[in-house]
């Protein structure tokens, strides 16, 4: 049957719309007209197979019915489970079909997990592109529409069937939810932002997937990575969640119980969906750090001694693994962030661990080439990090620097040509930022500290080897690494001056500068494995780099009579497009000869080389061949990142360090060539000028910073004091409280002993004591006399110490209420001197209030005394009365009593006496630490009055000379640029500080 009318119990109208089609319509046997407005010619092509072969057709179609109409539960089933079977070989068929009546399942039917899976399964056939047909048809063209992408596009148009999804992919049963992980990773894998939104706006839509990671079914938990992988494709939003949701924590759990870098595929997906979370994000990128989390990622370098037989599973992940650490690290990310990365891979061992790895044997080549990478990217610019790797040996005998090892690959023509443009990065990273390191490379070149025994090879040794090779890309490699030893460093480009070469024997040796020179003039003359220019290239990049910035290497350059004439006649000539490069360079190399020039040498003044210029070039024609530099594409490329990544050889011509130095100069560079001598002049003038100025101003910095930092100082001496002072108050408490203990106890013994005075006196007539008694009681009253003269003596101390303190607070208020009027810029300092005089008040007071106890007790003393003597006058009243041994035992029981609570009593008072002595020794030291700040706030307040008087002076005249030079065309930084490049300095010395 054809394409024509069908015979059925009912007919729906297709229409095809076309760009030139006229409309036809089809009456076929499908409700679902809307849906098929939307498929592409092939799909109806498909569909037009189908039609002629009605079978499979009507068969599809019954089952559709039988799932739309049926009551029970079980056919309903069935016909799912059909669908499903059909699904693979019938993908366009039943797509069309049953979509819709699948999709009305999974919202009616959800009681039943069996029906479910099945509807999952099949909706997972049709939209997934990953399946392959069982069967395809003779001489029939493959699919080549992507049915997924489409069918997908229908099946999120109605965002509740999303919504849908996500809650069935909450489900425990295995036969839901495993269907439900497949099919919704199939969606986000065929139109995955629409999918991201819908999920990033259902309520809890990220929060449920991520249960997955916690499913104790293998399957479906590997499966839930899978789909986080592509939910977390280009999306910081869902990152951000998920990495909130506690993924890395998971992810980790999950890559140690599976082996680290030992494990099979599961450890790969994980590292992969970490590289979604952190790269290029941020937040994500310092919630790892802070999590502790690079800690945990040093065991998965642990590499044994036997190191052969890797298979390729490993090798993948432990790749995967250096990429993650790169991705914490990398150039690209803010420079804080990567510092503190970098601090803690060094404290955590990562470091040292990946270091271990670079110095192994049996690793593969390319697992080596990212170990040299991320190793060059933990040490960039992380002084502690890169004097570590310095201190790095090879385990060989004798051992060797890892530096001068990767060296040797780097110059060996033997080597891989990505390990050695890993090596290159790893010594530019190692000397990026790191004067220390430079020094050392430099310093390996100098007669004074070369090796005379020749028993080993420095770094220098071998840069100089590099240079002076047959190997166009040694050369290229060892002029780019000498020039990264240079950078921003004019201390070394003057001291590479005194390096001295020797050629041949007999004849006398020659500077470096000038063997490069030599070597630059005669390069078409010497025979070179690979590319003539690019030997030629890295000497002139050497060259730029050497005299940028450093008058006496200009000198040294131009008192050899033959340069100059070369770079012109380079220059001059019209050479093919190769060259140009080299013109370019050329010309760059003698502009910065003019634009550094002191004038030391009278034939090449700067007058003089604008003349030439102007004779055998031309400015113009000049200033176009400079051009040539930025305009080259491979200029463009390096200029991107740090990284020199080349797909061959040939294409190794810019560094891109080297790419910033053009772009700095090529604008001066051009001003310079059309200035004449009278504003040289005048620009010289005011170069020195504003050098001067700029020493003054530097040492008032230095001046103000010094001045900040005993403020500073200061601050802490007066936080200290603050907090003994608090000590002091709380121990002054305590005491207070301890006294009030010993008042309650006092008062308890005071009660008792009237008591038993009263027992005593109506019994006086029958008290008889002995010789033993009557001497006892005189003993007590001699220590009561004793006590009483201690009393008077402390009270006698007690008042010299209130006058005393009464002085110093008189003195005190008296010199803060002068500070106050005299310094009114310096509040926070008087406020908190006020705050002392407060304190000593309040000690004051508290002294005061012990004195009054100590009163209170000594009267309480003269009241036992009295009592006691009361007692002994009924003792020499009863001495007639007969001997009762009862009344004398009890007598001397009483006086063992008082005995103790004298005792008691003494202690109490020395007690209060120490405190008494310590209060006053404490409060004679803060009043000399108040004096000495007060001395301390005044002479700093003056000196920097004086100093911001200075300052506005300075200021005045460096704004006349800035409109002066603007006003010549001098391109001035403003001070705001200057002032927040040192704010950055100092924010990452403080760093680097605050982390040691």
């Amino acid at each position: 049957m054809g394409l024509g009318c069908r015979p059925g119990p009912w007919r729906a109208g297709w229409r095809l719309q076309g760009r030139a089609r006229s409309i036809q319509r089809w009456d076929i046997r499908h409700p679902t007209e809307t849906w098929l407005l939307g498929l592409r010619p092939a799909c109806r092509c498909r569909l037009a197979r189908l039609l002629s072969g009605p079978s499979a057709a009507r068969e599809i179609q019954k089952l559709c019915d039988r799932v739309a109409s049926s009551t029970l539960l079980d056919d309903r089933r069935d016909a799912v489970r059909a669908l499903k079977s059909l699904s693979k070989k019938y993908r366009l068929e039943v797509g069309i079909q049953a979509m819709e009546h699948l999709i009305r399942v999974l919202q009616t039917d959800r009681s039943d997990s069996e029906i479910i899976g099945y509807a999952l399964d099949t909706l997972y056939n049709v939209i997934s592109n990953d399946l392959e047909e069982e069967e395809q048809e003779e001489n029939v063209p493959k699919q080549v529409d992507d049915l997924g992408s489409q069918f997908t596009e229908i099946f999120i148009k109605q965002q509740e069937n999303v919504t849908l999804l996500l809650t069935l992919v909450e489900e425990f049963d295995f036969h839901v939810r495993w269907p439900g992980v497949k099919l919704l990773t199939s969606l986000l894998k065929q139109q995955g932002p629409q999918v991201q939104q819908i999920i990033l706006v259902s309520p809890m839509g990220v929060s449920r997937l991520m249960d997955l990671l916690a499913d104790s079914r293998e399957v479906i938990r590997n499966d839930g990575v899978l789909l986080l992988q592509q939910l977390t494709k280009s999306n910081a939003a869902i990152q951000k969640i998920v990495a909130f949701e506690n993924a890395f924590e998971r992810l980790l759990d999950i890559i140690t119980e599976e082996g680290n870098s030992d494990g099979g595929i599961v450890v790969e997906d994980c590292l992969l969906l970490l590289q979604n979370l952190l790269k290029n994000n941020n937040s994500n990128q310092n919630f790892f750090k802070e999590g502790s989390y690079i800690q945990r990622m040093k065991p998965w370098f642990e590499v044994g001694d036997d190191n052969c037989g890797w298979s390729a599973q490993k090798v993948t992940n432990l790749h995967l693994m250096l990429q993650l650490v790169r991705v914490l690290v990398s150039p690209t990310n803010p420079p804080g962030a990567t510092s503190s990365c970098q601090k803690a891979m060094f404290h955590c061992g990562l470091l040292q661990q990946l270091c271990t790895i670079l110095m192994a044997t049996g690793v593969p080549a390319d697992i080596l080439t990212e170990t040299i990478n991320t190793v060059s990217e933990v040490i960039r610019g992380c002084q502690m990090n890169q004097d570590y790797f310095a201190s790095v040996n090879a385990p060989s005998n004798p051992p060797r620097p890892a530096i001068v090892v990767l060296l040797m690959s780097m110059v060996n023509e033997r080597q891989p040509f990505v390990l050695r443009c890993a090596v290159l990065y790893c010594f530019q990273c190692f000397l990026y930022k790191n004067q220390k390191g430079q020094g050392e490379i430099v310093s390996t070149l100098l007669p004074s500290t070369i090796d005379a025994t020749g028993n080993s090879v420095s770094a220098g040794q071998l840069l100089c080897g590099g240079l002076f090779s047959t190997d166009s890309l040694s050369n290229w490699c060892a002029a780019v690494a000498l020039a990264h030893a240079l950078q921003e460093n004019a201390t070394l480009k003057e001291q590479l001056l005194r390096v001295q070469l020797a050629t041949s024997i007999g004849n006398p040796p020659v500077s470096l500068l000038q063997q490069c020179t030599n070597i630059l003039s005669q390069g078409d003359k010497i025979d070179r494995r690979g590319s003539k220019v690019q030997t030629r290239v890295g000497l002139l990049m050497l060259l730029c780099t050497w005299l940028s910035n450093c008058s006496i290497a200009v000198t040294h350059f131009l008192h050899n009579p033959a340069n100059v004439p070369f770079l012109t006649g380079q220059i001059a000539e019209n050479l093919g497009e190769e060259e140009q490069l080299v013109q370019g360079l050329c010309a760059l190399l003698l502009g910065i000869s003019i634009y550094y020039n002191d004038n030391s040498l009278e034939n090449y003044r700067k007058e003089k080389l604008k003349q030439l210029i102007e004779k055998r070039i031309g400015r113009e024609n000049f200033i176009e061949k400079l051009g040539f530099i930025s305009k080259h594409e491979l200029y463009s490329r390096a200029a991107q990142k740090p990284q020199p990544s080349f797909s061959s050889p040939d294409h190794m011509m810019f560094d891109h360090e080297f790419t910033k130095l053009v772009k700095e100069l090529e604008g001066v560079i051009s001003k310079a060539i059309y200035k004449s001598s009278e504003e040289d002049k005048k620009e010289e003038e005011v170069k020195k000028t504003l050098e001067q100025h700029d020493n003054i101003v530097t040492h008032y910095k230095k001046v103000i910073r010094e001045q900040d930092q005993e403020l500073e100082e200061l601050k802490q001496r007066i936080n200290t004091l603050t907090s003994q002072n608090e000590q002091l108050q709380a121990t002054v408490t305590q005491q207070v409280s301890q006294i009030q203990q010993h008042k309650d106890q006092y008062n308890l013994l005071k009660v008792q002993l009237g008591k038993d005075t009263q027992h005593h006196n109506s019994h006086s007539d029958a008290l008889q004591v002995n010789g033993i008694q009557v001497e006892e009681v005189s003993k007590l009253k001699e220590e009561l006399e004793e006590w009483k003269n201690k009393h008077e003596l402390l009270q006698g101390q007690l008042r010299e110490k209130d006058s005393l303190i009464e002085k110093l607070t008189s003195a005190a208020v008296g010199m803060g209420t002068a500070e106050q009027s005299s310094q009114t810029s310096k509040s926070g300092g008087l406020e908190h001197n006020n705050d002392l005089q407060k304190e000593l008040e309040v000690l004051r007071s508290q002294v005061q209030l012990q004195s009054a106890e100590i009163f209170k007790l000594q009267m309480e003393n003269q009241k036992l005394q009295l009592t006691s003597t009361s007692a002994d006058a009924a003792v020499a009243d009863g001495a007639t009365a007969a001997n009762s041994p009862g009344l004398e035992g009890r007598l001397e029981q009483e006086i063992k009593d008082l005995k103790s609570e004298l005792k008691a009593l003494s202690e109490e008072k020395e007690s209060l006496k120490q405190h008494l002595d310590s209060s006053s020794s404490t409060v004679a030291i803060l009043q000399d630490e108040k004096s000495k700040l007060q001395r301390e706030v005044a002479e700093s307040k003056k000196e920097q009055d004086d100093l911001l008087v200075l300052l506005a002076d300075q200021d005045q005249k460096l704004s006349a000379l800035k409109v002066t030079l603007k006003d010549l065309g001098v391109p001035v930084e403003d001070e705001d640029d200057i002032e927040s490049g040192d704010q950055g300095d100092e924010d990452e010395d403080g760093d680097e500080e605050e982390q040691d």
